[in-house]
C-alpha cells in the first residue's frame, strides 16, 4: 500500500514537472510567435526603406548668382563691373540664360553704361563643359567704334563666363560665328577666353 501510495506521488509529481514544461515551452512558442508577428518598431517611422543618400540631382545653377558685366569709367579707360543677378533657376543654363536677359536689357541705375545695342536679342546660349555659346541678334553689331565695339565683346565674354571664369566663349550672330566685328573690321579669333581679352582686346 505504501509502495502504491508512493507511486502515485511520484506520478503525481512527474505530471506536474510535465506540465510545467510544456507550459513554459508554450509560453515561449506564444512569446517567440508574438514577437515575431510584431518585430520592434524601426526607427524610420514612416515604414519606407532608407536608401543610401543620393548626389543632388539639381543643376549648379541653382547654387549660384550669376554676374551681368557692366562698363564704367576708369581713368582714361574703361572697366567691366560685375552686378549680381539673384535667379530661382531649375533647368540647365537658365541662370546664364537670365543673366544675358539683364544684359542686353541694359542697367537701370548709377554710373554704369552698356555699348551693347538697344534691340539685340539673345537667340540662343549653350553651355557644356568648358565651352559657352551664345547666338545674338545682328543688332549686336550695329552702331559704335572700336571702343564701343571691344566694350560689347568683353561684357559678353565676361557675363557668358561667370560661373566659369575658365570657359571659352563663342559668339554667333544669327547662327553664324562672328569672325569681323563692326565697319573699322575688328578681327575676333574665336574661342574668347578672359584672358585672352584682356590680352588681346584692352579697354
Amino acid at each position: 500500500m505504501k509502495d502504491q501510495q508512493g507511486s502515485n506521488r511520484i506520478s503525481s509529481g512527474v505530471i506536474a514537472a510535465v506540465s510545467a514544461a510544456v507550459v513554459a515551452v508554450g509560453g515561449g512558442v506564444a512569446w517567440f510567435t508574438t514577437q515575431s508577428s510584431n518585430p520592434p518598431t524601426p526607427s524610420n517611422p514612416s515604414g519606407r526603406i532608407e536608401q543610401p543618400a543620393q548626389p543632388s540631382t539639381r543643376q549648379p545653377g541653382n547654387e549660384q548668382t550669376p554676374n551681368v558685366y557692366w562698363l564704367r569709367p576708369k581713368d582714361k579707360n574703361v572697366a567691366l563691373v560685375p552686378q549680381p543677378v539673384k535667379v530661382a533657376s531649375v533647368l540647365p543654363n537658365q541662370a546664364l540664360e537670365a543673366a544675358f536677359q539683364s544684359l542686353l536689357a541694359g542697367p537701370t541705375e548709377g554710373t554704369d553704361s552698356t555699348t551693347i545695342p538697344k534691340g539685340t536679342k539673345l537667340l540662343g546660349l549653350k553651355a557644356e563643359k568648358d565651352e559657352v555659346h551664345v547666338n545674338l541678334s545682328e543688332d549686336f553689331t550695329s552702331g559704335g567704334g572700336s571702343t564701343s565695339m571691344m566694350g560689347r565683346v568683353g561684357q559678353v565674354v565676361y557675363t557668358a563666363t561667370t560661373l566659369n571664369p575658365k570657359a571659352k566663349v563663342y559668339i554667333d550672330v544669327n547662327g553664324k560665328p562672328l569672325d569681323v566685328l563692326g565697319g573699322e573690321g575688328i578681327e575676333l579669333q574665336q574661342p574668347l577666353t578672359r584672358e585672352q581679352f584682356q590680352k588681346d582686346y584692352p579697354l
